[in-house]
């Protein structure tokens, strides 16, 4: 039977996410004949992680579906007995970059691919805890209908599955590689205060990361839409489309890949540093991997913490250091599109040491740039004044280390993508956890 992970990685309460997310695993196994593997990567504090247990405990058995509810603990007893494996010299890097201390977008995802690999899924679906699913006629509208019913298949094979097809013909014999789709509701960068409080502000600041060298009235429609996903319109029937899809149609918190991308590049583990985790849906587009793009849309909000003084200085230092890696990522997007098909091996696999060589060079580029964006958000916040002037001293006061940063986060992911291959390879030998809850009765507890 084909194996999928479904997975919430969550550092907060959630626990009306994880029954919904349960919604739609047992809606995946039981439409599509799978065993969904429901992954619960929990960084929690000890209050949220036990009301999480209780929640996972309370969920209703369903057929094919085997809950894993992991604590930080048990994450990092797996990936230290992968990493010892895979590189004794680099394990406790290697741990440290998976696991780090600091929230990381890219991390949580790759400790998911690392235990898909292990618990021998085919794929891996990612939910966030801050979303939920929209209703049709009092149902939920899941996502994983359309990522099952064409992921893994041959592109012209996928066509009886989707709306339409956009795709090069040149492509069809390629495996669909990816799923996805947007989210209504609340922006996803939480920038629509400084759009409120001053739009020349906004745009300046958005500005900063979006690619130089482009049209002033193309660079202001990519301003205006940022964020903004696929707008405030409710779901009211399915639009597939088989493309290749683009990066900017697609949220982390809505989206499938197969083994044949993650299982041959991760994600960035930068720390404290929105955006990062989409790097893959780049690697996916400009290698010409097919995937699917449909409207099946999740309903994005904004929790309370980020509304706290402390939560609103965390995640405007996440957003300071996403424009801060921009130029270093658009630089390895370029070197992505220019390889185009070369990035690919005679398999039609990414080829990890093309990505992680570009990665290489683009940590080469020198501070000017970023020197420049700092002075920019220095400026624009300062003149904002109240909590965006005690951002911007919070800004200036790390600054050497922001810029240091940017460099360093981009050798960091090179050495992963390299140690990657091994890291994949040696988890499929390991013990898996034992799964927790009803419904892991017949979880196996080795991959084959």
């Amino acid at each position: 039977m084909r194996r999928i992970c479904l997975t919430l990685p969550t550092h907060r309460a959630c626990t009306a996410t994880i029954a919904a997310v349960a919604g739609e695993a047992a809606y995946g196994a039981r439409e599509f004949g799978v065993e969904v593997h429901l992954l619960i990567l929990d960084s929690s504090a000890p209050a949220d992680l036990a009301a999480h247990r209780a929640a996972v405990a309370a969920l209703p058995p369903a057929p094919g579906v085997v809950v894993h509810h992991l604590d930080e603990e048990r994450q990092r007893a797996f990936l230290r007995e992968v990493a010892a494996a895979a590189d004794p010299a680099e394990a406790d890097r290697l741990v440290d970059l998976m696991l780090p201390a600091a929230v990381s977008y890219g991390a949580c995802t790759n400790r998911a691919f690392l235990l898909a690999e292990a618990l021998g899924c085919a794929s891996v679906h990612r939910r966030d805890s801050d979303s939920r699913y929209q209703l049709l006629d009092g149902a939920p509208v899941y996502p994983i209908h359309h990522e099952l019913a064409s992921l893994g298949r041959r592109a012209a094979d996928a066509t009886d599955s989707v709306t339409r097809s956009r795709l090069d013909p040149g492509c069809a014999d390629r495996t669909v590689a990816l799923a996805g789709a947007s989210f209504i509701g609340a922006p996803s960068v939480d920038v629509a205060e400084i759009r409120a409080l001053d739009p020349e502000a906004y745009r300046e600041v958005v500005g900063l990361s979006m690619p130089s060298g482009h049209p002033e009235i193309w660079r202001r429609n990519l301003i205006d839409e940022a964020f903004r996903g696929a707008g405030t319109t409710p779901f009211t029937g399915d639009l597939s489309t088989l493309t290749l899809v683009s990066p900017t149609r697609v949220d982390m918190c809505n989206v499938a890949f197969g083994r044949e991308v993650y299982g041959r590049i991760p994600l960035p583990p930068a720390t404290d540093t929105i955006g990062t985790d989409y790097f893959l849906l780049h690697v996916v587009r400009q290698a010409r991997l097919p995937g699917v793009l449909h409207n099946r849309h999740i309903v994005n909000y904004h929790t309370g913490e980020r509304r706290s003084d402390e939560g609103f200085l965390a995640y405007q230092l996440r957003f300071a250091k996403y424009l801060l890696a921009s130029p270093h990522l658009e630089a390895v997007y370029a070197g992505l599109a220019a390889a185009g098909d070369a990035l690919l091996d005679p398999g039609g696999r990414v080829r990890p040491a093309a990505v992680s060589a570009l990665l290489r060079e683009s940590a080469l580029i020198g501070p000017a740039g970023n020197e420049a964006r700092l002075d920019v958000l220095d400026r624009r916040y300062r003149s904002l004044g109240g909590r965006y002037a005690t951002a911007a001293a919070l800004f200036a006061e790390r600054r050497g280390r922001l810029l240091a940063e940017a460099r360093s986060d981009m050798e960091d992911f090179a050495l992963l993508v390299d140690a990657w291959g091994s890291l994949t390879a040696h988890a499929k030998g390991t013990t898996v956890i034992h799964p927790a809850g009803p419904r892991a009765a017949s979880a196996p507890a080795v991959a084959p």
